[in-house]
């Protein structure tokens, strides 16, 4: 982080240069351009994008999972931070592993967008038999598959604008909600999937912004723009994927909500998280949920997880794919 007593703060903030990535970097400065710095100097806050080619970008003919899963659209946006050629690292927090990186800190989840899943070019009651759907995401293949057995999934990278140019030739194709949203893109079928159907990914419809760990004033700037009811409800679901065992290729999916009800302690009101986390086989034969509520984010996503894995014969299915 660079400044003067006679100038803005400067932050400049490692990005993908996706139009998504853009939007959502473009939102991350202009909710710290709000932020007062020096209140008795009244300085304010600027961001300068560096954009980062992520392998993830550059093997588009891949699909995701094979190339490790999560962490190949993050590693050299966090690296750029790492090595000092940015302040800070803006990601969609779905993108991100459950476990931070060393020498790295999640210092702030701004207030989520839109959780859930999309259909574009037909809605989900309106497939028709054999309906061919495309879609990169192992979570939503199995998550559809477990609900309509005969569908007939393709592969489906790219941007936004290059998945929906592929949307003629299926029937219809995954997007994220949110995606559509941000970029003010309106497709003429659109079915918007309620995350009782399909449960969306860890972190979707977040950003996540990490800085180094030792940047305190950065940190501190940071916490401005956190949205506490998202970062609780975003560290609930990373712990959930965290303890299936780090960021496991198995379908798997967690989203939590705060109800209405509160649970009261000695020192505070703590608001109570419902979570509900789903780990699925890779044809969706077997689809395993279980919701749960409870005060403290990283135990309720442990809780859910130790579930799934001991109680609900998620284990077996982590096995069998080791095993693949």
């Amino acid at each position: 982080m660079t400044c003067s007593t006679s100038e803005p703060i400067r932050l400049r903030a490692a990005t993908r240069g996706s139009p998504l990535a853009l939007w959502q970097t473009d939102h991350i400065a202009r909710l710290l351009a709000g932020v007062t710095a020096d209140s008795q100097n009244a300085r304010t806050v600027s961001v300068e994008p560096v954009i980062v080619s992520t392998m993830g970008d550059r093997k588009t003919e891949q699909p995701i999972h094979k190339m490790g899963g999560k962490g190949v659209f993050v590693k050299e946006v966090q690296a750029a931070v790492l090595d000092g050629r940015a302040d800070i690292a803006v990601h969609s927090a779905k993108d991100l592993p459950s476990r931070t990186v060393p020498g790295l800190a999640l210092a702030a989840v701004p207030e989520r967008g839109d959780p859930r899943d999309a259909l574009v070019g037909c809605r989900l009651k309106e497939l028709p038999m054999g309906a061919i759907v495309a879609t990169g995401s192992l979570r939503r293949r199995a998550q559809l598959a477990g609900l309509r057995p005969d569908i007939v999934f393709t592969e489906l990278r790219g941007n936004i604008a290059s998945r929906l140019e592929k949307a003629a030739d299926h029937h219809a194709i995954f997007v994220a909600a949110a995606a559509l949203e941000r970029l003010g893109v309106k497709p003429e079928v659109l079915d918007i999937i309620k995350p009782e159907v399909i449960l969306p990914q860890a972190g979707q419809g977040a950003i996540a912004v990490e800085c180094r760990q030792d940047d305190q004033a950065t940190r501190a700037l940071l916490r401005a723009i956190e949205d506490v009811p998202t970062r609780r409800a975003v560290d609930a679901e990373r712990a959930f994927l965290a303890e299936l065992g780090g960021d496991c290729h198995q379908p798997a999916g967690a989203y939590a909500t705060m109800p209405t009800e509160h649970v009261s302690t000695d020192e505070h009101l703590m608001e109570k998280l419902e979570l509900t986390g789903l780990l699925a086989s890779l044809d969706g034969g077997v689809v395993l949920r279980e919701t749960r509520e409870g005060a403290d984010p990283v135990s309720l996503g442990r809780a859910v997880a130790r579930y799934l894995l001991d109680d609900a014969g998620g284990a077996e299915l982590l096995v069998g794919r080791a095993n693949d």
